[in-house]
């Protein structure tokens, strides 16, 4: 049953037409999915986009213990305030982890909505994705979701997207990103820093995409660095231009790291 709400969105933007004034050239479709980068691009003003995780899956194991989750209805809605800033709202409607220790057997389950984020992204040059595209993205998480989900209170961080073309079909994208996150004793908050770095080429009415993440969690406790190799491919059906249908897999790069994770979603602007 929880999944119905997401069943309904899904059916209702991949069967609703967006409305365009005839007079305004609209920018070229860019999502946030799939993969881990932010994009630089931003939304027309006025326009609206919906995009949706249908599934997540990932699994990781070490000596220790085995860890298996899966997210459904990772939801992200983008508005275009301006024709140079966006407004986000995410919200993932389902999660649902595993942990089972490999010694005893005991197994750890912890499931529920999760966090509810908000953020902020502003064009710095070329907002329609084209030529260099920079952009700034502040964001906030609230500590809104399930008690063995939530954060341990409020974080945040800013993004700095960057796209630079290659030539007619390649481009490189950056995302370096810093971001406040709470202890994992609950008590205070440190930094955290992210890089992805990614290619991407059109094929037709594909975008295959390759990229590699780093993050870094200065955590007091244990402080831990993650690494994983992505692979992502993104559908616009010719029918429907401001439609996508996506995937990707990461691949984990060290032990900190999910050994594989999956997923697919869909993307629709109105």
């Amino acid at each position: 049953m929880r999944l119905i709400p997401s069943a309904l969105l899904l059916g209702a933007f991949l069967l609703s037409s967006p409305v365009v004034a005839q007079d305004r050239v609209q920018r070229d479709f860019c999502a946030d999915r799939p993969g881990q980068g932010t994009p630089a691009c931003v939304l027309d003003q006025g326009r609206w986009q919906v995009e949706l995780g249908l599934f997540d899956v990932s699994r990781q194991s070490d000596d220790s213990a085995k860890t298996r989750a899966w997210d459904a209805g990772d939801l992200l809605v983008r508005y275009g305030l301006t024709g140079l800033t966006e407004l986000q709202m995410g919200l993932t409607s389902w999660n649902h982890q595993t942990v089972t220790d490999r010694a005893s057997g005991a197994r750890e389950v912890s499931k529920g909505v999760g966090d509810l984020t908000l953020a902020l992204r502003h064009s710095l040059a070329n907002p329609d994705g084209s030529g260099v595209s920079v952009a700034v993205q502040g964001f906030v998480t609230a500590p809104t979701g399930a008690r063995d989900i939530r954060a341990d209170g409020f974080e945040g961080g800013v993004i700095l997207p960057v796209s630079l073309p290659l030539d007619a079909d390649w481009s490189l994208s950056l995302s370096p990103r810093v971001g406040w996150v709470s202890n994992a004793d609950g008590e205070g908050r440190h930094a955290a820093y992210t890089m992805v770095a990614g290619l991407g080429r059109d094929i037709g009415q594909w975008n295959l995409g390759a990229e590699l993440w780093i993050s870094r969690d200065d955590d007091p406790a244990q402080p831990t660095t993650q690494s994983t190799f992505d692979l992502t491919a993104a559908w616009s059906p010719p029918a429907l231009p401001d439609t996508q249908l996506d995937f990707g897999v990461d691949l984990g790069l060290n032990d900190d790291s999910p050994d594989v994770a999956f997923g697919v979603g869909v993307a629709r602007r109105f």
